[in-house]
């Protein structure tokens, strides 16, 4: 890697730390600490929500224009600001709009850092780049939750008051790292005005595979991450009987999968069609989904429930590690020249709505409707199968494939279209 591209994985480290810092103690700290009960605490957490999806169609298109690391840095600001102004906030109104600050800004973070690896990466080694930040970010949320949940004190409101500023310093001190990468300009983008962002999202919607990756991606997060805190957890209690200490196992499972799994999934991902990776995890996660059944239906011993249901969040885990060298770079190499911040934001967006949906849908059916609930999403592992291969017949080779789009090109005599340095 050169010196930008560890640069760039270093925020997306640290970001990924800042939000396991604080995320998982924000309600108790709103509820309780602040005693401004529990309605505020989830409107809290609500606006986090809400901010992503007001900012980031703004976000793609000031990537586009600024370029990516003029964008992260004030995403970076605002958020340092947002945290700050949330460890001292003592009123609901003080509260929520800290929120959308902070919130507001961790969402436009991830679409800016994407572009930046897409700014210094090739073709040959941009699935290993994407496989590193997912990796350093699933690193960086389990440190940060760790550390964070040893500083906190629910008695002692100065405990959350430190958590929050050493979570703004560590905002402000990635301001000073990312300030140094130095970045090449984008192209410049024919054919969109330089007042409005309509002819940007036209073209984004005109690309159809871009807009059937849109609709798998809603799919996948739906079914995967917008279920592992609400929906699945429901069920696990409900259904299967799970303590939260077997809550604790199969989550661990889950980040241990990714950390042992991410770089030896990575040699057979990038032999392979995107498209195939893609339906080969929704196949894993279908299992994953007939094991959750088993726990919650079957009648096995507790032993085997608790097995089952810790095994379903390492297939998720498995299936995430095929994911993360696979979707980002293809939604790279479906961007235009110049456009990759757009459709970053653009992809970043509909992961926020799924994150959205997935648990007000999910959470209710899996406390209630168990049966139901394991088959609905059983279906939607399926329907990723579906959806990937009838998203390969829009790719071209060079997308779906292109580590074999490279080597026929070099066995023909041309040039690799890995940049010289990338490929030293």
């Amino acid at each position: 890697m050169g010196a930008a591209m560890r640069r760039i994985h270093v925020g997306n480290a640290l970001s990924a730390f800042g939000l396991g810092f604080t995320v998982p103690y924000l309600y108790v700290y709103v509820a309780q600490v602040r005693g401004l009960g529990a309605v505020t605490a989830g409107l809290v957490l609500a606006v986090f929500a809400v901010a992503a999806l007001v900012v980031l169609p703004f976000a793609g298109r000031a990537i586009v224009r600024r370029g990516p690391l003029p964008v992260l840095l004030a995403a970076l600001v605002i958020a340092a600001v947002g945290s700050l102004s949330l460890g001292l906030a003592a009123g609901a109104t003080t509260v929520l709009s800290s929120a959308a600050a902070l919130g507001a800004g961790q969402a436009v973070m991830q679409p800016a850092l994407a572009t930046m690896i897409v700014d210094c990466s090739g073709t040959e080694s941009r699935s290993r780049a994407f496989a590193t930040q997912f990796f350093l970010q699933n690193l960086g949320l389990g440190v940060g939750g760790l550390i964070g949940g040893h500083l906190v004190d629910a008695t002692r409101a100065g405990s959350f008051t430190l958590l929050f500023s050493i979570q703004a310093a560590m905002f402000l001190l990635l301001v000073g790292v990312m300030a140094t990468v130095r970045m090449s300009r984008a192209p410049k983008v024919d054919g969109v005005s330089a007042g409005t962002a309509k002819g940007s999202w036209k073209q984004l919607l005109g690309n159809r595979a871009m807009v059937r990756l849109c609709v798998l991606g809603f799919v996948l997060f739906f079914a995967c991450y917008g279920q592992f805190e609400s929906g699945l957890s429901a069920y696990g209690v409900e259904a299967a009987g799970m303590s939260t200490s077997a809550l604790g196992t199969a989550l661990a499972a889950n980040t241990a999968v990714i950390v042992v799994a991410q770089f030896a999934v990575l040699r057979f991902v990038v032999r392979r069609r995107r498209s195939r990776v893609i339906a080969a995890v929704g196949l894993i996660w279908a299992v994953a989904w007939g094991l959750a059944g088993f726990a919650g239906l079957g009648h096995g011993s507790r032993e085997m429930a608790a097995a089952a249901f810790v095994s379903t969040y390492a297939l998720f885990g498995l299936g995430e590690a095929m994911l993360s060298p696979t979707v980002a770079p293809l939604v790279a190499d479906l961007a235009p020249a110049g456009m990759a911040g757009q459709y970053n934001s653009a992809f970043a967006l509909v992961k926020q709505l799924a994150l959205a949906v997935g648990p007000a849908v999910g959470g209710p059916m899996g406390a209630s409707l168990h049966g139901p609930y394991v088959v609905a999403f059983l279906l939607c592992s399926l329907g990723i199968s579906v959806l990937a291969v009838r998203l390969g017949r829009l790719l071209t080779d060079g997308q779906d494939h292109p580590t074999r789009a490279n080597i026929r090109v070099v066995a023909r005599g041309g040039a690799s279209t890995e940049p010289a340095a990338a490929r030293a």
